[in-house]
């Protein structure tokens, strides 16, 4: 039987300061999926249905820019690593076009449409550059799965309190920090994450350092078509991204229309960061039970479990929105549901993008953490980007009018935006993930270690 060795430990030191890279990480994208659309909409004063539009192109650009990226990082050779170096360099660009990307309120005409959309779409780029390698770093940290799934645990959780923290005081943060002038508010609450962002990412880069034999650094540099046979011989990979992608789309459904939801169908918009504050507690538990319920819930169920609690979380909403629209505590259990399935989605999936590179080790003879890890990005973003369309469309279909009140026909669509598709494409990723996805069915043979799938 193989036993741990100390130089696949990982310390506690490593984990608390990869986590608190998370942390600014996650402060630099969550306002972006929380609230952009919104300050786009009810600030900028563009159409829906362009920054729906623009949010699906931007992301067009990263099914190609992102895989890019994972090349990039895996071909890199320095004394700090492969990960490390862009880390940094990515996080400080990005920084930079975070501040550009609220300042859009500054311009009127034709302009702002440009400028919006120019923004936009190098946030998404640099992003790339910083968020590829940080997850990548998972598999060169320890080849243990029992490590790797308590590795996991740290950023996930830094990660929800960062969006727990947004979505609960962002919009009161714009308005204290903004003094009732919600566009300032927003370029200065923007100012204040991009220097918490560089100091996470000068943390990740002096304290986590990549085990080399952990990461099985290959010897030879990646080309164009190595990437194209690393993505497309891996159909264990393909499958995660149909699973991942259907549930990522449907948090971000229900994060994006809550704010209307609330704002405009409910009439209390004091309860979307009550709702969001719940959820993010919700999503801690989740991620921080994460490694001990899977120790005594079959992997094949871990992530049917997962999808049960947003289908509940539709549920609540809908039944509270029916008899009791004004009842604090649905609308609490509500959130505290869809959280804590996705704070168990995020400890899985991201466990499950590691065996998906050591699967695909086997399947190809490459091993390509940064490549692998480049999905999770573009997943992450793509979901976003197809949520913010449907999100745009949908509130044009529906005669959604910024600042004013909706009609009952527009009020009835945003319940079923809000509630009726999430939780179908929910079960659409649950039935994908019982179709598709065999790794959860491996066991290793203890004769050399070596791992078979059924």
């Amino acid at each position: 039987m193989s036993t741990k060795t100390d130089n696949q430990h990982i310390s506690l030191d490593t984990k608390f300061s990869y986590g608190l890279g998370a942390l600014g990480k996650d402060f630099g994208c969550a306002p972006i999926y929380i609230f952009l659309m919104f300050y786009y909409t009810d600030v900028v004063g563009l159409s829906a249905a362009f920054v729906g539009t623009l949010f699906l192109v931007a992301r067009v650009i990263d099914a190609f820019t992102d895989p890019l990226m994972g090349m990039i990082v895996d071909n890199t050779r320095s004394r700090f690593g492969k990960f490390r170096p862009w880390i940094l360099i990515g996080t400080v660009i990005n920084a930079v076009v975070l501040v550009m990307l609220f300042s859009a309120h500054r311009y009127e005409g034709t302009f702002v449409y440009v400028y919006a959309a120019a923004t936009y779409i190098l946030w998404g780029v640099t992003y790339t550059i910083m968020d590829i390698p940080y997850w990548s770093m998972i598999p060169s940290l320890s080849s243990e799965r029992s490590e790797r799934e308590h590795l996991v645990v740290w950023p996930r959780i830094f990660a929800s309190i960062a969006w727990t923290v947004v979505g609960g005081y962002g919009l009161y943060t714009v308005g204290l920090l903004g003094n009732g002038d919600q566009g300032q508010g927003f370029f200065m609450m923007s100012l204040c994450i991009a220097v918490l962002f560089v100091a996470s990412a000068i943390l990740v880069f002096m304290r986590v350092k990549e085990k080399t034999d952990a990461g099985k650094v290959a010897k030879e540099k990646f080309t164009i078509s190595d990437v194209k046979k690393i993505i497309g011989e891996n159909d264990q990979l393909k499958s995660l991204i149909g699973f991942v992608l259907s549930f990522n789309i449907a948090m971000q459904l229900i994060g994006g229309f809550g704010i209307y939801y609330f704002t405009y169908a409910i009439g209390m918009p004091e309860m979307f960061p009550m709702f969001m504050l719940v959820a993010g507690a919700a999503e801690f538990a989740g991620i921080f039970l994460f490694p001990w319920i899977s120790k005594v819930v079959n992997r094949r169920f871990m992530w049917p479990l997962a999808c049960g609690f947003p289908i509940l979380c539709c549920a609540v909403l809908f039944l509270g929105s029916v008899i009791a629209p004004e009842n604090a505590i649905l609308v609490g259990i509500a959130g505290a549901a869809m959280k804590f399935g996705n704070g168990l989605f995020n400890g899985l999936s991201t466990v499950m993008l590691a065996d998906v590179v050591d699967y695909g080790e086997e399947k190809t003879g490459m091993r390509s953490e940064s490549v692998i890890f480049s999905v999770q990005t573009m997943l992450v973003k793509a979901a976003g980007a197809l949520a913010g369309f449907l999100i745009g469309s949908g509130l044009t279909l529906i005669g959604y009018v910024a600042n004013e009140v909706q009609t009952p026909d527009t009020i009835t669509g945003l319940k079923v935006l809000m509630l009726l598709v999430p939780a179908v494409l929910v079960g659409l990723s649950a039935l994908i993930y019982k179709k598709t996805y065999r790794l959860d069915k491996r066991f290793d043979k203890e004769d050399g270690g070596k791992v078979e799938y059924a």
